[in-house]
């Protein structure tokens, strides 16, 4: 928690193509009257971030250098190849990095995949940025393989992008500085990323919770009791009804056949009062 304890604040740094709006949504709708601002870095700043204080969490992509730092992977994207609209690659639907050993593959230093070796060839020099290796691709210098949300974030309408099916995958993931108690409202933002509805937010709430249903369950052990102490002074609906003779028995829940036969009986009785 950050800020003082009478206005606390949250702070949630985020990389770029990471789009963290629904979390935030359902933040605000939970915790109205704590604020959460949010913090853009670069992917490479990002650790360091966290480490200083300048966030309370962030998300993050992985590999990266977490010392000190904890961590709960949240989903995996698809890499992608960025090319010109008329590259050959454009003509198919996927590609392996067997198919770029004839590129030019652009490396820009804030590059998160882990290669164990880059495919294609490498460039004359290391572009600064992924936004400036996409202008490259634009200019036809090489080629660009990132995490589709980076495609995506970068798009321009003369380039386009394919699958790679065999290069490393770019993992998102949720980090904050190691502690021990993890701080309430990072426990909060947690629970909103894994998906946690306000009823199953981890504390004294689920405690109280599980507290109603026993009652209710023993309530409702309760109900059976009486229940079933009715059924056993009735003669019950159950093996006894299958087992008595007649219609009656089946109507009257086990009554016997006398009873239903003396039934029939009287309604004769009555029909016969009627007739002239």
């Amino acid at each position: 928690m950050t800020g003082s304890e009478a206005s606390p604040s949250f702070r949630l740094a985020y990389v770029p193509g990471v789009t963290p709006s629904k979390w935030v949504r359902i933040w605000n709708e939970r915790l109205p009257d704590v604020p959460l601002t949010l913090v853009q870095v670069s992917a490479t700043e990002a650790p360091d971030t966290l480490r200083d204080g300048g966030a309370d969490a962030g998300l993050v992509r992985i590999p990266a250098d977490r010392g000190g730092l904890a961590a709960i992977p949240l989903y995996t994207e698809t890499t992608v190849v960025v090319v010109p609209k008329d590259h050959l690659v454009a003509a198919v639907d996927e590609v392996s990095t067997a198919d770029l050993a004839d590129e030019i593959v652009l490396h820009p230093l804030d590059d998160t995949l882990d290669w164990e070796a880059l495919p294609g060839r490498p460039a004359f020099e290391r572009p600064a940025t992924t936004a400036d290796a996409v202008e490259l691709v634009a200019a036809g210098i090489g080629v660009l393989v990132v995490p589709q949300s980076l495609a995506r974030l970068h798009h321009r309408k003369d380039l386009t992008y394919r699958p790679v099916t065999d290069a490393p995958a770019s993992r998102v993931a949720l980090s904050w500085p190691e502690a021990d108690p993890t701080p309430d409202l990072v426990e909060h933002f947690i629970g909103i990323v894994r998906g946690r509805t306000v009823n199953s937010t981890r504390g004294p709430q689920r405690d109280t919770q599980d507290a109603k249903g026993g009652s209710r369950g023993a309530a409702a052990g309760k109900a059976a009791t009486r229940r079933n102490a009715r059924g056993g002074a009735t003669g019950g609906k159950g093996g006894t009804a299958k087992s008595g003779a007649g219609k009656g028995s089946t109507a009257k829940g086990g009554r016997g056949a006398g009873p239903a036969k003396g039934a029939r009986t009287a309604k004769g009785a009555k029909g016969g009062r009627r007739r002239p």
